[in-house]
């Protein structure tokens, strides 16, 4: 399955707001198939979300967000890098 990286403008959130946002995804995910999120990082000093995901296709990604109400910039498919690979 894809890996995606998604961008997510979101400005400055509270502890609270980060929660109620893990909620809702979580709550989307749960009614849905052929999607997983993986991990999110919050830059507050950029406000953005970045969010590694494996789904199927960018239509789930964006599916899900609109059923989260979370925001989407934009997505990127990526691989993952580990430095174990590298000599």
């Amino acid at each position: 399955m894809p890996k995606y990286l998604i961008h997510r403008s979101v400005g400055s959130l509270s502890d609270e707001q980060i929660q109620a946002a893990g909620d809702e995804a979580n709550a989307a995910l749960a009614q849905m198939s052929g999607i997983r999120w993986i991990r999110s990082y919050y830059s507050a000093e950029e406000g953005k979300i970045y969010c590694e995901y494996e789904a199927l296709n960018l239509e789930l990604l964006l599916d899900h967000a609109r059923r989260a109400g979370l925001p989407f910039d934009s997505a990127s498919v990526v691989r993952e890098l580990d430095p174990t690979m590298f000599r």
